[in-house]
C-alpha cells in the first residue's frame, strides 16, 4: 500500500470560510466538477476502491451538503487541540484505506466529553490498529440529536444506479425500512419514496417532530447529480444522515469508486408493425409429419387463416400440408417479410444466415439449444447476432414459442392451439408456455390480441415488443412474465410511456435465490434484485403481479370492466361471512363502502327481504334472485355515491344471472363477480367470462382487482396533468 503521510489535511475553519458551494447540475461550475473528479482520481492513483470517509465529506462539502467535518489529527495532542476549538462533546474516528467498516472494527468512539476522554480514546484506536496504516484520527463536532435516515447508491448491472433511502440506525439494521429508484430521479420520485417508507410518520410530524422535508429532497437530489456524473462513484452510503426540523447533516459517508461501467442498453427496435403484420411468412423446418415442431407451427398458421403468403421450407423438397415447399428460402422467388426457424440447433445458425441472404427483415428463431444449454450455446448465440447485423435484420428468440396476432390471423406457436377471439390484451413471456400450454385453457375465458414469446431474447426485448404495443390500437392492457429485464433504463422510460396510456401488469419470477437457480436454467437469465426490479415497477408505473393466476385476474378485469371513477363499492352478496370480507379487503386497498343516497336506502329496503336491514354489503342470506339482484344493482348504477359494484353469486343458480346481468346498462361502472368453488361450474364461469364479466373464485381477488384499476385510474390521471 503507497505512503499516505502526505495527504492533505483540511481544517474545519478552512471548510467554514471557504466560498458558498454551487450546486451540482449538469450545467454545475467546471470547477466543482474538477474538484470531486480530482479526489476520485488520486484514490485511483493509489489503487484504492474505498474513500476514505474526510475524502467523502470533503466531497459532499463541496456540493453544499452539510456534514459533521473532517479535521484530521496526527498526534494526541492535535486531537485535543481540535476538540478544545470546536467545542465538546466531540467524535473520533480512524483514518485508515484498510478499515472500511469503522464502528465495527472499533474505530468510533462517540460523547468524548473532555481532554482526557479524547487522549484516552486516541490512545486507545492507536493501539487497536497499530498493524493497520492509519493516516490519522479525524476529530468532529458530535452533532446534536436528529431523526437517523440512510441515503444509498449501487450499480446494477441492467438498470445502473440505483439510490436507495430509508430511516436510518435500528430501522435499516433490524427492519430494513428502505425504497429505491432508479437514478436519475425527479423531484417528484424523491417525494413519493419518502412517502413509501413505514416509518413516514416519523417524518410527517409524529408527536410534533418533524422534519425539514424540502432540504431532506434537496440532500437526495444532490445525491442523484453527483452519481449520475460521476459514474466511477460504484456505491455510496450516507448512513446516517441526522434530519432535523430545519435542514439536516450528513454524519458518516462511505464511496467506493471503480471504472465507470454503464448500465446494459439495447438500441431500440424501431417500429415492429411489420413484424406483427407480415404479408409473407417463411418456416424454415416446415412438416407434414404430425407430432413434429415443424409441423405445429405451419398447421397453426394454415388452420388461423393466415391471410398472407406461407411459404414452407422443408430440406426433402416435399409439399407441406399440401403447400408447395421449398427446399432453402433463397430458393423462394417472391420477398418474405418473417422467417420462422424450427431447425435443430446445430443446422440454425445456417438457415439464420439464408435469411438474411435473401434479405429476411424479422427472424423468429424458436428452436432450442442455445445459450440456455451453456457456454457452447452462448457462442453460437453471439455468432448469430453477428450475422444479422451485416444486413440490420431483427430477430425474436431463440428458444420461444414466436408470436401471435389474432387481429391478422398469425398463430407461430409450437404447440397447436385451437380457435381463438379477437382481443384486446397483449402478452408478453419470457417462457414459451405462455403461448403453448396455457394459452389452451385461457383463450376459453380471455381473448388475447397479441402473444409475444421472447425466450433468450438475443435481439427483440420485452421492451420493444412492450413499445410496439402501447402503439397498436388493438390492445388496451399488456400482461408480462419476465424472468430478467435486459434493457436496463430504456424498460423504465418506455413503461413510463406506455402506463400513461394502458395498464401493464408484470409478474417477476427468479425472487429467491432458489427461484434464481431455477431460471437459469430455463432461459439463460439470472433474475435481478428483487428490489430494484420492484423499484423500477413503481417508478415506471407498473402493476406488479404475485403470481399467474393474480396476473391474469387483473387483466381480465382491466380488459372487460372499465375504470372505477371513485374509491367505493356497493357489495351484494347471498351470505354475510363474504360481504365482511369483502369489506375488509376494500378497506385494505385503500377503498370504501359506498353510502346510497336515502331515497335509494328506502328502495332497497323494499327489495331486501324484511328481516334483512344491512345496506351495504347488501346480504340477500341466500334468498337473492335475479330480479332482485338487477333491482339492487341498478340502484347502485344510479347512485353517485358509488364507484365499482362487487356481486358474489350463488353457484347452484349462477346461469340464471346471465342473461339479466348482459341486458343491464351499467353505465361505466365496473362489476366484479365472485362464485365460490367456481370450477365446478365452469360451463357458467365461461359464459359468465365471455360475456365480459371477470369471475373469481374468491371476494378478496374480486375486490383486490376493483381497488387496483381504480388505483391505476388516479395514477394514470396524474400522469396526464403532468
Amino acid at each position: 500500500m503507497k505512503d499516505f503521510e502526505d495527504f492533505p489535511e483540511v481544517s474545519l475553519q478552512e471548510v467554514v470560510n471557504a466560498e458558498p458551494a454551487i450546486p451540482l447540475t449538469r450545467s454545475a461550475d467546471p470547477h466543482v466538477q474538477d474538484d470531486i473528479s480530482e479526489i476520485i482520481a488520486q484514490a485511483r492513483r493509489e489503487n484504492r476502491t474505498y474513500l476514505m470517509e474526510h475524502e467523502c465529506k470533503e466531497m459532499l462539502e463541496i456540493l453544499g451538503i452539510a456534514t459533521t467535518g473532517y479535521l484530521v489529527a496526527g498526534s494526541e495532542d492535535e486531537a485535543v487541540e481540535m476538540s478544545r476549538s470546536m467545542g465538546y462533546p466531540v467524535v473520533l474516528k480512524v483514518v485508515s484505506p484498510d478499515i472500511v467498516h469503522k464502528t465495527d472494527a472499533g474505530g468510533v468512539k462517540l460523547n468524548l466529553k473532555n481532554d482526557d476522554a479524547v487522549r484516552g480514546a486516541y490512545q486507545e484506536m492507536m493501539q487497536t490498529f497499530k498493524y493497520q496504516h492509519v493516516i490519522g484520527i479525524a476529530v468532529q463536532k458530535m452533532a446534536e440529536p436528529g431523526l437517523e435516515a440512510i441515503i444509498g447508491v449501487t450499480r446494477d448491472p441492467n438498470f445502473g444506479a440505483v439510490l436507495m433511502f430509508g430511516l436510518g440506525g435500528i430501522f435499516v439494521e433490524v427492519l430494513k425500512d428502505v425504497t429505491f429508484r432508479i437514478l436519475p430521479v425527479a423531484r417528484e420520485d424523491v417525494d413519493a419514496m419518502i412517502g413509501e417508507i413505514k416509518g413516514r410518520r416519523l417524518l410527517e410530524g409524529y408527536r410534533g417532530q418533524d422534519v425539514d422535508r424540502e432540504a431532506l429532497i434537496d440532500l437526495i437530489m444532490k445525491i442523484s447529480d453527483l452519481v449520475t456524473l460521476f459514474p466511477e462513484i460504484r456505491e455510496l452510503d450516507l448512513n446516517p444522515v441526522f434530519l432535523y426540523r430545519k435542514d439536516n447533516v450528513v454524519v458518516d459517508a462511505r464511496m467506493f469508486v471503480g471504472d465507470a461501467v454503464e448500465a446494459a442498453t439495447r438500441a431500440p427496435a424501431h417500429d415492429l408493425h411489420d413484424f406483427f403484420y407480415p404479408q409473407s411468412i417463411a418456416v424454415l423446418g416446415a412438416s407434414g409429419v404430425p407430432g413434429k415442431l415443424g409441423y405445429n407451427v405451419f398447421r397453426n398458421l394454415l388452420f388461423h387463416d393466415f391471410q398472407g403468403k406461407l411459404y414452407p421450407i422443408n430440406a426433402k423438397g416435399e409439399d407441406v400440408q399440401g403447400v408447395k415447399s421449398y427446399r432453402k428460402i433463397t430458393d423462394v422467388p417472391d420477398p418474405v417479410d418473417l422467417a420462422i426457424v424450427i431447425v435443430p440447433a446445430a443446422v440454425a445458425e445456417e438457415s439464420i444466415a439464408q435469411c438474411c441472404e435473401k434479405g429476411v427483415r424479422y427472424i423468429v428463431v424458436e428452436t432450442a439449444g442455445f445459450a440456455e444449454t451453456g457456454e457452447d450455446g452462448k457462442l453460437a448465440q453471439r455468432r448469430i447476432k453477428a450475422i444479422i447485423e451485416k444486413t440490420g435484420a431483427r430477430l425474436l428468440g431463440p428458444n420461444c414459442s414466436g408470436t401471435i396476432n389474432t387481429h391478422h390471423n398469425m398463430v407461430q406457436s409450437i404447440g397447436l392451439i385451437q380457435e381463438m377471439g379477437k382481443g384486446n390484451i397483449g402478452m408478453i413471456a419470457q417462457a414459451g408456455v405462455y403461448a403453448a400450454g396455457i394459452l389452451t385453457g385461457l383463450r376459453h375465458v380471455m381473448d388475447f390480441g397479441v402473444v409475444a414469446t421472447i425466450g433468450n431474447k438475443m435481439d427483440i426485448s420485452e421492451t420493444d415488443i412492450l413499445e410496439y404495443l402501447g402503439t397498436d390500437d388493438h390492445i388496451d392492457v399488456v400482461s408480462i412474465y419476465m424472468e430478467d429485464v435486459t434493457s436496463g433504463r430504456r424498460f423504465i422510460d418506455v413503461a413510463k410511456q406506455v402506463t400513461a396510456r394502458k395498464p401493464v401488469i408484470v409478474l417477476k419470477s427468479g425472487r429467491t435465490a432458489a427461484g434464481q437457480k431455477a431460471v437459469a436454467s430455463h432461459t439463460a437469465s439470472l433474475a435481478g434484485n428483487d428490489e430494484i426490479n420492484a423499484a423500477a415497477f413503481r417508478q415506471s408505473g407498473i402493476i406488479r403481479a404475485r403470481d399467474n393466476e393474480h396476473m391474469f385476474g387483473l387483466t381480465k378485469a382491466f380488459a372487460r370492466q372499465p375504470i372505477p371513477k371513485q374509491n367505493s363499492a356497493l357489495v351484494v352478496t347471498y351470505t354475510g361471512s363474504l360481504g365482511v370480507a369483502a369489506t375488509d379487503m376494500l378497506y385494505t386497498n385503500g377503498m370504501r363502502l359506498a353510502d346510497l343516497e336515502p331515497d335509494r336506502k328506502e328502495r332497497l329496503l323494499k327489495i331486501l327481504p324484511d328481516y334483512v336491514k344491512n345496506l351495504n354489503p347488501v346480504d340477500f342470506s341466500f334468498s337473492m334472485d335475479a330480479e332482485q339482484l338487477i333491482q339492487t344493482l341498478q340502484l347502485g348504477i344510479d347512485s353517485n355515491d358509488v364507484g365499482g359494484l362487487i356481486v358474489v353469486l350463488q353457484g347452484e343458480i349462477l346461469g340464471t344471472f346471465l342473461e339479466p346481468l348482459k341486458a343491464l346498462d351499467y353505465k361505466g361502472k365496473p362489476i366484479m363477480t365472485c362464485v365460490a368453488c367456481k370450477e365446478f361450474m365452469m360451463e357458467d364461469v365461461i359464459a359468465f367470462e365471455k360475456a365480459g364479466f371477470p369471475v373469481y373464485a374468491t371476494v378478496e381477488a374480486a375486490t383486490e382487482a376493483l381497488a387496483t384499476m381504480y388505483h391505476y385510474g388516479r395514477y394514470r390521471t396524474e400522469q396526464e396533468n403532468l
